[in-house]
């Protein structure tokens, strides 16, 4: 696997057009849940991806702290459906993670997770910080991993 961070004007315009055309794939379609996927974020966010022999398979949006909230974040998640069941989801994951605490030496990471995969960020240091809401038709949670120095 082939890991890639950019800047949004880093991005080439075949880049951001897989990314959004993933995003939109999985969140939209795959999920069957009409929203706005294009939501004026992407232009601050730092964007990790990952290509297997060529094909975008993994991707997620970072936020340093103080750009969506008081804490650093993780967002629009994505492991390509023909793609699951190999780790990448993992190792994307441990890759944000690693970017954000070791790069930008964030302390803090909020994320939004849908709530079937409680566990999963669970696995990952990541806590329950809120009740369960819905968000676009699909039950989610807030979840915060802390790095103590």
């Amino acid at each position: 696997m082939n890991w890639t961070v950019k800047k949004f004007d880093e991005l080439s315009i075949d880049e951001l057009y897989e990314l959004i055309r993933l995003r939109i794939e999985v969140f939209v379609v795959e999920q069957d849940c009409p929203y706005q996927e294009l939501d004026s974020k992407d232009q601050e966010a730092i964007h990790l991806f990952g290509r297997r022999k060529g094909e975008l398979v993994a991707y997620s949006r970072l936020f340093p702290n103080s750009v969506v909230n008081e804490n650093s974040s993780i967002g629009r998640v994505i492991v390509k459906e023909s793609a699951r069941g190999k780790g990448y989801g993992q190792a994307l994951l441990e890759k944000a993670i690693e970017y954000l605490e070791v790069e930008l030496q964030e302390t803090k990471i909020l994320i939004h997770a849908q709530l079937y995969l409680q566990e999963f960020y669970e696995s990952f240091g990541f806590k329950k910080v809120s009740d369960i809401y819905l968000l676009d038709g699909i039950n989610h949670l807030d979840m915060r991993r802390e790095r103590y120095n």
